[in-house]
């Protein structure tokens, strides 16, 4: 009895564990059922998705970019299309075998091996870095066959930028460069930073900088079905990238050749604007550097070179190189007298040749002629007596509130980035720069100098030809641009850009004109006389002559014995036809002397060029650029033979003509926006070109 008990004990046990092991297994199916359905039902859209990702890639689409033409539809920046052997270091276990063995099959130099390293450093340790840039097709035949030995190694087709005019306007025009770690984290935080994925470059300077969200265009996509190693094998989707605008500069490129070709190897700058516009008509900044060195990397010892030269090639000095502006700051000193009735034209200022304040004599130059000066007279003969009288008369801080409307010590506002201020001195100004109190104190004599343009006086020559041009235009500022209409990649239609309401500075006319008459005559009987014998116009102009350095109280400027980069600056402002000016200027020549012999010859065959068509002769030409010119010596040549001068600079490439024509503000302009290999980079070019009535 107690045996069957036990066995159906048992066998109760064996049941129970059956059926928990039953449920068991019926609750695993049915977990297994929920989670099918779950999977095939409610989440098949999204896995679906998910395993259509695991066999298909997003790649961007990077735009070309926009096209920079001149106001004649010159092309001034291009793109062109080349090979690339292209490195990505994680994938590579051995990078410097693997780079040496790749010299084997293709052509590495020393400067790609630094140019490498320098990126890799730059750069994060999973992007494709350029090895070597603008493959041949031999080379490219050449790896495509032994890719297999070089896991991590890739050719990739890439877009460059082209400068066809190498060195001619790079200040204006800019460059391209490498996106570096710090602009990458700026564009991540932007809203542009989608439309930058595959990006690699971005302007770095002057215009390709300052309009890069009109230029850079719009990033496409493609979605291409890969294989299990990842390689592309077939395009599924497309949405195409939408080029760049391309800007039109008011810049004519001839121009800007001729007047960097006058400075040869001297430094300075120039700036002419078109007063009734602001239109900068030439923005010269002398030395320059060819911006293709920084196409696709620049090399150690290109970068040291420029970046150590004594001449500072790279820096802007008509934006950013600040110069007393010497005599030329005297028709301003005029109208500040008129405009605050300080001072009458006709009051009578003894000139014997020095002023006296506070003890201390303030010179002249040994050629002032001195005696009886009006304010005629004064402008013509440029007499620093009557100008320093006129200061210590009207105040440091009355000449500050007039000068200041007038743009100097101003940021002008022109659409490229990097302009600096200057200094326009005032007690105000002294208080803040200054850290010491005993320092902070403006002391009467001080006030002087800025009579002529000297003390504390520093200015950009924008600032200047901005001022010379309101002084041209009767009181009417204009801000100056550089950019004066752009191109819509998809309509093909170039629009003129709208010019900015100008600031009346309310000018009496009876003023302005007592100014510009004086100024009128300096070329005629005055300081300039010698360089305008014989134009064909009549313009007016002021010479001036600024330290470059300080000169003791008792010492007297000596050219001879002072090295070459501590001798006096030559400046010159000037504006043409006299009576309805359609050009004003500002140029200064580094450490050149008299403003006369250096800087107004400068002015003169400008002016020579844009209103009679007229070109320097070839010994003229060598006259200007040592200094030694005056008015224009041999036969002129015509300014429409010369333009075929204009060709290429390092690249050597010749760039497209400009267009004769003249159209409608809404003519299309089709600008060629075609990848093209490098050597028919040039032949981007507009097909009509808009040339809009700015008055």
């Amino acid at each position: 009895m107690t045996e069957l008990r036990n066995v159906q004990a048992d066998l109760y046990r064996f049941r129970a564990r059956v059926l928990v092991v039953a449920l068991a297994v019926l609750c695993a199916f049915g977990l297994l059922v929920a989670r099918l359905v779950y999977l095939q039902v409610y989440r098949h859209a999204d896995l679906s998705e998910q395993a259509e990702n695991n066999r298909t890639t997003i790649v961007p689409i990077v735009p070309n970019r926009g096209l920079i033409l001149d106001r004649n539809g010159v092309v001034l920046a291009t793109n062109y299309s080349a090979y690339t052997l292209e490195i990505t270091p994680s994938k590579v276990d051995k990078l410097d075998e693997t780079i040496a063995a790749l010299a084997q099959v293709v052509e590495i130099q020393p400067r790609d091996k630094r140019r490498f390293k320098r990126l890799r450093e730059e750069s994060r340790n999973f992007e494709s870095l350029p090895i070597r840039s603008r493959l041949t097709d031999a080379e490219v035949a050449r790896f495509a066959a032994q890719r297999f030995r070089f896991p991590g190694v890739d050719i990739k087709a890439r877009l460059f930028r082209s400068y066809p005019f190498g060195e001619l306007g790079s200040h204006v025009v800019g460059y391209m460069g490498r996106i570096n770690q710090t602009e990458k984290a700026e564009i991540e935080d932007s809203d542009a930073a989608g439309n930058y994925h595959g990006t690699d470059y971005i302007g770095k300077l002057g215009v390709e900088q300052s309009f890069e969200p009109q230029l850079h265009g719009t990033t496409g996509i493609e979605r291409v079905e890969t294989s299990a190693g990842g390689r592309a094998v077939r395009q599924l989707a497309s949405n195409p990238a939408t080029p760049g605008d391309s800007v039109m500069l008011s810049l004519d490129i001839h121009l800007q050749k001729l007047v960097e070709d006058m400075f040869g190897e001297r430094r300075g700058a120039l700036v002419a604007l078109d007063p009734k516009t602001g239109d900068v008509l030439a923005f010269v900044s002398k030395p320059t550097f060819d911006p293709n060195l920084f196409v696709d990397g620049i090399d150690q010892e290109s970068w040291q070179a420029l970046n150590e030269s004594i001449d500072k090639p790279l820096l802007n000095r008509a934006l950013r190189g600040t110069y007393p502006p010497g005599s030329t700051y005297k028709p301003f000193m005029a109208m500040a007298a008129l405009q605050t009735g300080t001072r009458s034209p006709t009051v009578l200022i003894n000139d014997p040749g020095y002023f006296m304040f506070g003890g201390r004599r303030f010179g002249s130059p040994e050629n002032e002629r001195g005696g009886i000066m009006d304010m005629h007279r004064a402008i013509v003969e440029s007499s620093n007596v009557y100008f320093y009288s006129l200061a210590n008369e009207l105040g440091v801080d009355v000449m500050h509130d007039f000068m200041k409307p007038l743009g100097f010590g101003q940021i002008t506002g022109i659409d490229i980035n990097g302009e600096v201020r200057g200094v326009l001195p005032s007690q105000a100004w002294k208080r803040g720069y200054f850290k010491r109190r005993e320092q902070q104190k403006w002391f009467p004599g001080e006030t002087i100098s800025l009579g002529i343009g000297q003390g504390y006086n520093s200015f950009t020559m924008l600032q200047l030809a901005q001022a010379t041009a309101v002084l041209a235009n009767n009181g009417i500022k204009y801000k100056p641009r550089l950019v004066i209409g752009s191109q819509d990649p998809v309509r093909h239609v170039l629009q003129a850009l709208p010019i900015e309401a100008p600031e009346n500075l309310d000018y009496k006319p009876e003023n302005v004109a007592i100014v510009r008459k004086a100024l009128a005559d300096v070329t005629k009987v005055g300081t300039s006389a010698r360089v305008f014998a014989g134009a064909g116009y009549l313009s007016g102009g002021k010479t001036g002559t600024a330290q470059a350095v300080s000169i003791g109280k008792n010492d007297k400027y000596n050219k001879a014995r002072m090295e070459e980069r501590q001798r006096d600056h030559a400046l010159y402002i000037a504006f043409a036809p006299a009576e309805d000016p359609k050009i004003a200027l500002a140029v200064i020549v580094e450490n050149a002397g008299w403003g006369a012999a250096a800087a107004a010859p400068i002015a003169r065959r400008v002016f020579d060029y844009l209103l009679l068509g007229q070109y320097p002769s070839v010994e003229d030409m060598a006259a200007v650029q040592k200094g030694l010119a005056g008015a224009p010596i041999g036969k002129p040549r015509l300014a429409s033979e010369v333009a075929g001068l204009l060709t290429a600079g390092a690249s050597g490439l010749t760039p497209a003509a400009p267009l004769a024509a003249v159209v409608p503000a809404a003519t299309t302009l089709n600008v060629a926006q075609a990848i093209k290999p490098a050597q028919a980079v040039a032949a981007a070019a507009p097909l009509s070109v808009l040339k809009a009535k700015q008055n």
